[in-house]
């Protein structure tokens, strides 16, 4: 069984990263069950293990917390739906490497609900839409935005952090950092992309992809190692 809550309102950054430390510890414990947190953060930076000082254009716009999931500098927000993951990748195969392909496959089957077309591109981390009513970049190629990203860390093989999906934000707010390291290309949303669509239609999506990505009936796998993956 996988818990899913959602949590109303605007969540502080650190009481999360606190509330999924202790869930993570109990599902590896297994004191809980694996479980998907929705939540939306007020406006803020977050700094992944790879993140580089000089992607953080305007430190003092808002709140910048360091964390240690990985990847780069991203964004939180208002309109943006945050997707933690709390799941046993000890049970689903101990391969990071597909687990993160699986988070990018939920997101791009939670995308196409909305009949839009969620791609993936060598290199560059998150979820992408091409935006052909853009003016192509200096090699001629469609442009592309970002509408997803996704950064997770591992404890004793349970994932914490997770996803994020650009429902309705602020798109300004990008603008004091370049997004996970990538300043060649934009980002959009849902509703950028001219979709009337709300976070409850969202949440109900990714819901429903959820069991066509991971499979609902895990094996036990036994204790798993300490990784910091």
């Amino acid at each position: 069984m996988v818990d899913w809550i959602t949590t109303p309102g605007l969540t502080d950054y650190r009481e999360a990263e606190a509330w999924m430390e202790a869930r993570a510890t109990a599902i590896a414990q297994g004191q809980a069950e694996e479980c998907i947190w929705l939540v939306e953060h007020p406006p803020l930076y977050t700094a992944g293990t790879s993140a580089k000082p000089a992607d953080l254009t305007d430190p003092d716009r808002f709140a910048v917390h360091q964390t240690r999931r990985g990847g780069q500098h991203t964004y939180h927000g208002p309109g943006q739906r945050v997707a933690y993951t709390l799941l046993d990748v000890g049970a689903r195969g101990r391969d990071v490497r597909a687990f993160v392909q699986d988070l990018e496959a939920w997101v791009i089957a939670t995308l196409a609900t909305f009949n839009v077309t969620g791609e993936i591109r060598e290199g560059r981390v998150g979820v992408w839409v091409q935006r052909p009513e853009k003016p192509r970049d200096a090699a001629g190629q469609i442009a592309e935005d970002k509408i997803a990203a996704i950064g997770i860390r591992l404890r004793k093989w349970i994932s914490f952090h997770g996803l994020s999906i650009n429902v309705e934000p602020d798109l300004s707010h990008f603008d004091g950092i370049v997004p996970c390291g990538i300043a060649d290309h934009g980002v959009t949303s849902l509703v950028d992309l001219g979709l009337p669509v709300s976070m409850d239609d969202v949440d109900v999506a990714l819901r429903k992809s959820f069991d066509g990505v991971f499979e609902p009936d895990l094996p036990d796998s036994g204790p798993a190692p300490v990784s910091n993956a």
